[in-house]
């Protein structure tokens, strides 16, 4: 058991400008110090002066601080209800140049497969989708584009002979989807959000944040969002006290704005 864990904390943000007093304490601080045992160190000040000095260290921390875990289509009755009911209301209600965003979008699966759903109901070229996560190397992945095979079993067959070129072991997103999409670095905990949107979704990300956090970055999101925008949500995840933040359930993990 590391001692010093406070002090560890203010020299995280300082550095990352990640603050882990958003994050549940108990479940954090048991992955970091797992990690710090991995690298050898016996301090929370040695492990800061560690990742100080070492450029890939210090990336493979904030990497395991951000838990990148994604695939394409990642629940598909859920995406399909957002193909059949969502996309469609959205299209009649706002027209055709919607304004998308992905919060948290990792690796990129979650704004391709957006552009792909999307593009049924729009001409793709009139596709334009802003993806944000706090990872600088998880963006770089996801800017190349190359996917394993377990992250696009979920991709409809169509999308996947169209959009996907096998390479080796490992398929390519094509082109035409890389272009819809703009990946920017971004801190759902400290930097603004966008406005405007008609629709964001951020998915099994806030489970790992406090109630005040969670609650805050809703909050953010309804502001974010025009009236009668939509929030898409993780189904690991549920806002219980959605009317207070001015929301309306229009299904288990949709939440339009009031």
């Amino acid at each position: 058991m590391l001692n010093g864990y406070e002090k560890f904390k203010k020299d995280v943000y300082s550095l990352t400008s990640i603050d882990l007093n958003c994050y549940k304490e108990k479940q954090m601080k048991r992955r970091i110090d797992t990690l710090i045992t991995k690298n050898k160190v016996d301090s929370y000040d040695a492990y800061v002066d560690f990742i100080k000095k070492d450029k890939e260290k210090f990336e493979q921390f904030v990497n395991f601080l951000t838990i990148n875990v994604s695939e394409f289509y990642r629940n598909p009755e859920q995406w399909e209800f957002l193909d059949k009911e969502v996309f469609p209301q959205l299209v009649e209600r706002f027209g055709k140049n919607l304004k998308i965003w992905s919060a948290a979008c990792s690796t990129g699966d979650e704004p391709y497969s957006l552009v792909m759903a999307l593009s049924k109901h729009v001409p793709i070229n009139q596709i334009k989708i802003i993806a944000t996560d706090i990872d600088k190397q998880v963006l770089d992945k996801a800017r190349m584009g190359l996917y394993n095979e377990k992250s696009i079993a979920s991709v409809p067959a169509e999308f996947k002979k169209k959009y996907f070129t096998q390479i080796g072991s490992s398929y390519q997103i094509s082109d035409e989807i890389k272009r819809r999409v703009e990946f920017k670095e971004h801190n759902l905990l400290k930097d603004p959000y966008p406005t405007g949107c008609h629709l964001i979704v951020c998915r099994n990300v806030v489970i790992y944040f406090t109630e005040e956090a969670k609650d805050e970055i809703y909050k953010k999101f309804n502001q974010s969002l025009v009236k009668d925008g939509m929030l898409f949500i993780g189904s690991t995840e549920q806002i219980m006290n959605y009317k207070e933040l001015n929301f309306k359930r229009n299904q288990s993990f949709f939440f339009q704005k009031l």
